[in-house]
């Protein structure tokens, strides 16, 4: 059945707010503080929002973004990265995920949008890409699971609920001139479609009887075989990339990400707040079956089970279905809200290879998420349409390959 709400009332002012630099302190303390803010507006707090993820993407520049309002209050925040073209002096500007402002407010454009476009012109940037943190639509795994056939995609079936501020924000940025990314820029760089479990309100009962029979049964058969599952240290990063190495062979698929990333992504995330990255491993008579990454919100928000991993060998004593639950429990305890199993691809048809990942994460009775997707907006009017539009190509074969 579709589902609507209304959205919130267009009361504010559209005048612009203030933008400057913010020191990292300032921006860790706005996002922590986010979660108990009554004003703060809907939308995630990723953590590719973060100042540290700065740290992670080698080869990008840069740099905290504030919006203050009249009382000089940070109201908004957003990690810029730029990344400049091979012999150029201009930039390519992308905040993944973000920014995380009040998307709520009729003003976007004008009172958030505007200050940001004119300081990224002034930093050299020709153009600018972000990913509003909202959800668009959503599917409940029983409403998938019974329109799984031969050629279907999760596109086809009518959504579960529609959030109409999703569908507000992307008519306000169609008439502000942004532009949608779609499969000749390269596609999004983020995932569109997500899968989340909710944990807000529910007990670990609840989770557990949320899972279907199968997970269930596989989840008991790892325990019944002795399989161990737990949070480990930066030492089994080097296992881990192994097996991330078998899973890209076996599932035909290729993340591009060395060890070095990972160790690099583990300390950074935890240099800046303790524990907000886990490495976990499922190990069985001593060997390690299945290892997958674990990251919070700075909010505290939302947990997201990052890259998965596991070899060939000891499938049968399920240890990824025990690792998950164990993670999926942790979330619970740590008082997220969601459990973000990130990516999904959109086939639900059986016969097509990737819809085993789908299928896999169905069976926690979780929902799919279509995010509002990753927007475009050329910035250098000194450019002319053919050379911006080389350029946009250039970076779009970039992100592609990364």
């Amino acid at each position: 059945m579709l589902t609507l709400t209304s959205p919130p009332p267009a009361t504010r002012s559209a005048a612009a707010l203030d933008l400057d630099m913010l020191t990292t302190a300032e921006h860790l303390a706005f996002l922590r503080g986010r979660r108990a803010r009554t004003d703060a507006g809907p939308g995630q707090v990723s953590f590719l929002q973060t100042p540290a993820w700065a740290r992670v993407k080698q080869g990008w520049l840069a740099e905290s973004l504030g919006w203050r309002d009249e009382r000089g209050l940070v109201v908004g925040a957003a990690l810029v990265l730029y990344r400049r073209l091979p012999h150029l002096r201009r930039s390519f500007a992308y905040l993944p995920e973000g920014p995380v402002i009040d998307w709520s407010d009729p003003a976007l454009a004008g009172r958030w949008l505007a200050p940001l476009l004119e300081w990224l012109r002034g930093a050299g940037a020709f153009a600018v890409r972000m990913g509003p943190p909202l959800a668009y639509r959503h599917w409940t795994a029983a409403t998938l699971k019974a329109a799984t056939g031969p050629g279907r995609r999760i596109g086809d079936v009518l959504p579960d609920l529609v959030d109409p501020l999703g569908a507000a924000v992307a008519d306000r940025l169609r008439d502000a001139g942004w532009r949608r990314c779609a499969a000749e820029d390269g596609g999004d760089a983020q995932p569109r479609l997500v899968f989340e479990v909710p944990l807000a309100g529910r007990r670990r009962e609840d989770l557990w009887a949320g899972l279907n029979q199968e997970w269930r049964r596989n989840v008991r058969k790892a325990a019944k075989s002795g399989v161990v599952c737990g949070a480990t240290g930066p030492e089994d990063l080097p296992v881990f990339h192994e097996l991330l190495g078998v899973t890209e062979r076996r599932d035909g698929f290729r993340l591009g990400r060395s060890l070095a990333y990972f160790q690099r992504q583990y300390e950074a995330l935890n240099a800046e707040e303790p524990d907000r990255m886990r490495l976990y491993t499922a190990r069985h008579e001593g060997r390690v079956l299945a290892a997958h990454t674990m990251v919070r919100a700075a909010d505290g928000s939302r947990i997201w089970y990052q890259t998965g991993a596991s070899a060939d060998l000891g499938r049968e004593v399920r240890p990824s279905n025990g690792l998950q639950w164990r993670m999926l429990c942790d979330a619970h305890e740590l008082g997220a809200s969601v459990y973000d199993m990130r990516g999904i691809p959109d086939t639900l048809d059986p016969a097509d290879r990737a819809h085993g990942l789908l299928r896999w994460k169905l069976g926690t009775g979780g929902r799919a998420v279509e995010m509002s997707g990753e927007w475009e907006l050329p910035l250098d009017g000194a450019l002319d349409g053919v050379v911006n539009r080389t350029l946009l190509r250039a970076m779009h074969g970039f992100l592609a390959r990364r």
